[in-house]
């Protein structure tokens, strides 16, 4: 180093001395103190940075579609639900009532009369006919021939079944030539019961089966 630079050099730390001198001494601050505020505000000023770069950046939305909830078909129609089958009636068994003959049928749809057969006509009572239990009536058939033969005299027109309405339970016929007729007469006492009776007769070779049928109620 040259002697003028080196004057030049302890003068000016004289001068600073003397300054030094001069002013109020300044108090010396911990080296690890200083490093902690550096990096405080080093810390504060990385963080408002970082703040204000979100604040400038405004995120978009995007819209979301919502879902509306499915729509019924107009004019559809639920189908009904189909009623319950209602259960049929019982149906109403008709009253069994012996048949009368009064002639055969043949081949061909030619009705063939029977030789022997007859027949009852002018009934009474009718049929359901109501009476009181022991109530008394008459039962009057009319009997005719309806065959081709005579119908000879002593045929048996004879109790057949059913509840019995009369003492008597046997007539003899007379001679019914075709076409003739017969009549009957019985004396009669309703069942004491309430109910429905028949009670039939018949001729004899089962040539027809007179009958009564009534109805005992209260």
């Amino acid at each position: 180093m040259s002697v003028s630079k080196e004057k030049i050099l302890l003068g000016a730390m004289a001068v600073i001395v003397l300054l030094s001198a001069c002013q109020p001494a300044v108090p010396t601050q911990d080296p690890d103190d200083v490093a902690n505020q550096v990096a405080t505000s080093v810390a504060l000023t990385v963080a408002a940075g970082n703040a204000q770069t979100q604040s400038a950046v405004t995120p978009t939305v995007e819209a979301t579609n919502t879902t509306l909830p499915t729509q019924t078909e107009e004019g559809v129609v639920a189908s009904p639900t189909p009623l319950e089958t209602a259960t049929p009636l019982a149906t109403a068994t008709a009253m069994a009532l012996p048949t009368t003959s009064s002639g055969g049928s043949g081949g061909g749809g030619t009705n063939t009369q029977r030789e022997y057969s007859c027949d009852t006509i002018r009934r009474r009572p009718l049929d359901n006919t109501s009476f009181r239990p022991g109530d008394t009536f008459d039962i009057k058939w009319t009997i005719v021939n309806t065959g081709t033969k005579t119908m000879v005299a002593g045929l048996d027109l004879k109790y057949n079944s059913g509840t019995q309405m009369t003492n008597r339970t046997r007539v003899e016929l007379p001679e019914l030539k075709p076409g003739a007729q017969f009549a009957v007469d019985f004396d009669a006492v309703a069942p004491t019961k309430e109910g429905t009776y028949i009670m039939t007769f018949v001729v004899e070779g089962q040539l027809c089966f007179p009958y009564v049928a009534i109805i005992v109620e209260k």
